[in-house]
């Protein structure tokens, strides 16, 4: 099938996160991730849309924190069904009325029409559509100018808060979990026009040996779009012990399918991680095993040496892995939120943090790292 006409994405822009809590998610961003609060929820949305907001940013990423604010809004019966979670995936694109164009002709599902706003400083135009990502949204937006922020949304003079002490670029990409991912994936192909980018199976150690029922596996297929770079990951699970798998996990502790997490690019991780954890910031834990076995992994990928030290990336537990001499990558898990906030209903969803020294890929490696990483916290008792 040749390639379907580019939607024009240009980047991932914002997540719009559905909380119980907004001021749990304003001091966990301002203070902790040191995002910058630039605005939040004007008259129009806290009454007609029945929610309050806060819009946080640092560097190219923005996150978006909504809370019900009264019954009926969309925030609302997000949070009937799911603990927090991304209810919608903001997506900046060159040409707003193109895009829906191509979007309904492809089968696509929008909400509503494109919406134009205006202020003296520029223009917006947005519209919405449905997905194959459970209860998440997908919100297309074209900008001109320094425009109003978002439908129902007051922008603040200036930012409150956070400078980005830590270095955030942009999202690097987007991880959901299905129980089967395969329409998912049909639908960014044919809808979305993205294609494929990578994919991964593999079972974890405990069940390759079945010494008992638990361990799982996955399937994982990368979908990108060449144009922008924008890229989502897609898992489900892998038999044996489906029900095991902790991509299943994810799926009750949801509810649903959804979001299980999203990477942010840094250009310095281990920096970033010693300052985050100075506030008291945790990360999954990744075991001695893995470090003592780096220097043989290095050498299988031939990727080589590497600048960071092998005891200083154990102490942070920075995880390594590439594809080619001197191409590599280096990233770390934020523990859930809900082991994070110490609350259930914070919900199953995490932040990647990532450093990418050459290599473009996802590391087959490290996937394994993270698999077994959430298992062992799994495994320990000490999720909530």
């Amino acid at each position: 099938m040749p390639a379907l006409a580019s939607l024009g994405i240009r980047r991932i822009e914002a997540l719009h996160y559905y909380v119980h809590d907004l001021e749990r998610s304003r001091r966990f961003y301002t203070e902790k991730l040191d995002f910058a609060e630039i605005g939040e929820s004007g008259v129009e949305l806290v009454e007609g849309g029945h929610q309050r907001a806060a819009v946080f940013e640092a560097g190219g990423c923005r996150v978006i924190c909504s809370s019900p604010a009264g019954v009926g809004g969309r925030a609302y019966r997000y949070l009937q069904k799911h603990p927090d979670g991304i209810g919608s995936i903001v997506l900046e694109v060159d040409d707003a009325d193109r895009a829906f164009e191509l979007l309904e002709g492809r089968g696509g599902t929008p909400v509503n029409e494109v919406v134009t706003t205006e202020n003296s400083e520029g223009r917006l135009k947005t519209f919405l559509i449905t997905t194959a990502f459970g209860d998440t949204t997908f919100r297309f937006i074209e900008r001109r100018g320094r425009g109003p922020l978002y439908p129902g949304f007051v922008r603040f003079d200036a930012p409150r808060g956070g400078r980005n002490a830590f270095g955030f670029t942009d999202f690097d990409h987007v991880t959901a979990n299905f129980e089967t991912m395969a329409p998912a994936v049909l639908w960014l192909e044919h809808v979305l026009g993205f294609e494929r980018f990578w994919h991964v199976e593999f079972h974890t150690d405990d069940v390759a040996r079945r010494v008992d029922e638990h361990g799982s596996g996955l399937r994982s297929i990368v979908m990108w779009d060449p144009s922008s770079g924008v890229k989502f990951a897609n898992n489900e699970p892998y038999r044996p012990n489906f029900r095991a798998s902790q991509i299943n996990v994810f799926h009750e502790e949801h509810r649903g399918d959804g979001v299980q997490h999203v990477a942010l690019a840094v250009g310095d991780v281990t920096a970033a991680v010693r300052g985050l954890r100075g506030r008291g910031v945790e990360f999954m834990p990744a075991p001695h095993a893995y470090y003592a076995a780096l220097p043989e992994r290095l050498r299988k990928t031939g990727i080589g040496s590497i600048k960071e030290s092998i005891p200083e990336l154990e102490e942070l537990g920075v995880l390594v892995d590439g594809d080619g001499p001197g191409r590599y990558l280096l990233q770390i898990f934020l523990k859930d939120s809900a082991n994070m906030h110490g609350t259930k209903d914070a919900g199953p969803f995490f932040y990647e943090l990532i450093q990418r020294c050459g290599d473009q890929g996802f590391g087959a490696g490290n996937f394994r790292a993270l698999f077994e990483s959430i298992e062992r916290e799994q495994a320990s008792g000490s999720s909530i």
